[in-house]
């Protein structure tokens, strides 16, 4: 097991993605520090920022004790889970099947689960003008992905068999599932496993990292302005 002795950088604010780190973190251990990102104000565009995530995106880790001894920086959420996953060699297989089968949920989470349950909560909550088909697109579409889950569970406890990063990318994407319109009661297995995750104390410890600074972003009209339609300009 891995010895850190200087915490993790994490550049973090509580949101579906940023508890992906926080649940691994909280669950192996690691020593880090929280450097909030407010993303309502636009701090995930000042410069400093930008340098360690180019994609004006968090979170981000800068870890001290990078690969041979020297700081290394990681943004993207799966990225820095698989990294951390590697560094300590734990919720990430070496064995190859098995970590293609974590894999595999991890970018089922980057590609679907997250894009299309974030433009769910948008067209639900955040659009200026409510539009019908982008609702029932998006809503309908987590519905197909929620069922996806369910079937997966169906036979095993955690999405890859073990607890794994796989699940600690997806627990935050299904905890808002009401403002997906979403009822967990139609899907029996999903609903075991959030309630599983959910209740496991370094869960709990995560989701209430920086719990103080969420807010009710869909009458914050000022931060709606920083979070949607930015450009590359």
């Amino acid at each position: 097991m891995t010895t850190q002795t200087k915490p993790i950088e994490l550049h973090y604010w509580p949101t579906p993605n940023g508890w992906k780190v926080t649940i691994f973190l909280e669950e192996t251990g690691l020593p880090y520090d929280v450097h909030y990102v407010n993303i309502g104000k636009g701090e995930q565009f000042e410069p400093s920022f930008l340098k360690i995530a180019p994609n004006n995106r968090m979170p981000a880790i800068v870890d001290p004790e990078g690969p041979g001894g020297a700081p290394i920086s990681v943004f993207e959420s799966g990225a820095i889970l698989q990294y951390l996953g590697r560094k300590t060699g734990q919720f990430y297989p070496a064995d190859e099947r098995t970590r293609v089968d974590v894999d595999q949920w991890l970018f089922w989470q980057m590609g679907g689960l997250g894009p299309m349950a974030g433009q769910a909560h948008h067209f639900r909550k955040y659009a200026p003008e409510k539009i019908p088909y982008g609702i029932d697109r998006y809503t309908n579409e987590v519905n197909r992905l929620y069922g996806v889950m369910n079937k997966r569970l169906a036979d095993r406890e955690f999405l890859a068999g073990d607890y794994s990063i796989a699940d600690m990318a997806c627990v935050g994407w299904v905890k808002p599932y009401e403002q997906q319109g979403q009822d967990l009661n139609d899907f029996p297995n999903l609903k075991r496993w959030f309630e599983t995750v959910m209740a496991r104390p370094a869960v709990v410890r995560a989701l209430e990292v920086g719990q103080e600074h969420r807010r009710n972003l869909a009458e914050d009209k000022e931060a709606q302005k920083v979070l949607f339609g930015q450009r590359a300009s």
